[in-house]
């Protein structure tokens, strides 16, 4: 009996020791995938009702809930769906924990094996009463001076039209030459017609502008952080007309004023919209403004006000 007792008492021991090197892997991450070439992408672990669950982004879209997720033998798998990644089968994710680095592989998405890296994400909490430095106007509103198209020989590049910064059809994106950590941004923006654009901030975080999502989730729309924060009360979708965001931005905590109106009153981000241009949440970052996926959206006035 008393056998039996030292064997249970073990083997109690094993567990409670693989659960908290589970515990291990929880929170977010900020992963890089490197394949043809380079994805940011971001991963959160939670765990509820004793089982293991992911939110996941991509190359691209937003985060959203994953199919499959578990840890065996201090091994962590993780499944983002083919339907997801445009490609031929699920991409199965494998990595180990050593110190505070996640790595391993995944399969890519038309055949053979890509690898990845994560690091924990920081907090980045949002310093209080910052002092504002000058407004900063990244748009000169005559030429395109300061930024640079992520496809420099793209066939439907970026053009000042009638003074305002203009994307046509499935253009690439622009990305500021200058970076900000903190900052105030003042944009005036059109959406001609049907059209998908947005304003990463450092880089990083859309705040979306678009008139083509209306069959979509909130999340998707006009005055939401992409995919993590709506915007309340919900915006009227419009075009044609000029209309301004106001964002503030203090670690990863926003505040989205739409034409006048606050939105999203100092709210958490919680991690990369894809597209991102890198995974490192820490660093400055630029301004970036997505090509417009449909149609053609302008910008007049990109204003950027630093925290000092």
């Amino acid at each position: 009996m008393r056998k039996l007792a030292v064997l249970l008492l073990f083997a109690s021991a094993l567990t409670s020791f693989a659960i908290a090197q589970d515990k291990k892997f929880l929170g977010r991450w900020d992963l890089t995938v490197t394949g043809d070439k380079e994805y940011p992408s971001w991963l959160e672990l939670s765990e509820k009702d004793g089982k293991l669950t992911a939110q996941f982004t991509g190359r691209w879209g937003n985060a959203r809930p994953l199919p499959k997720a578990e840890m065996k033998d201090g091994t962590l798998t993780f499944v983002s769906p083919k339907e997801e990644e445009d490609a031929t089968a699920d991409m199965v994710y494998e990595g180990t924990l050593k110190g505070d680095m996640l790595s391993g592989t995944v399969n890519a998405p038309k055949g053979g094996q890509w690898t990845w890296i994560a690091k924990r994400a920081p907090k980045l909490d949002a310093q209080k009463n910052p002092k504002w430095g000058k407004p900063i106007d990244l748009f000169n509103g005559k030429d395109l001076t300061g930024w640079t198209m992520s496809d420099p020989k793209a066939t439907n590049p970026w053009k000042v039209i009638d003074g305002a910064l203009t994307s046509p059809e499935h253009g690439p994106e622009i990305i500021s030459n200058q970076k900000f950590k903190d900052f105030k941004i003042h944009v005036e923006f059109n959406i001609h017609g049907t059209a998908n654009s947005g304003v990463y901030l450092r880089g990083r975080y859309e705040a979306q502008i678009e008139t083509d999502s209306a069959n979509e989730g909130p999340e998707h729309h006009t005055g939401s952080i992409y995919g993590f924060l709506v915007g309340d009360p919900k915006p009227p979708r419009q075009s044609d007309v000029w209309q301004t965001y106001d964002i503030t931005l203090l670690g990863r905590w926003v505040t989205v004023v739409l034409n006048g109106k606050t939105i999203i009153d100092h709210k958490e981000i919680p991690g990369l919209t894809g597209g991102a241009l890198d995974s490192n949440e820490a660093d400055p970052g630029p301004i970036y403004l997505q090509g417009s996926e449909v149609g053609h959206v302008a910008y007049r006035k990109v204003t950027v006000t630093p925290a000092e």
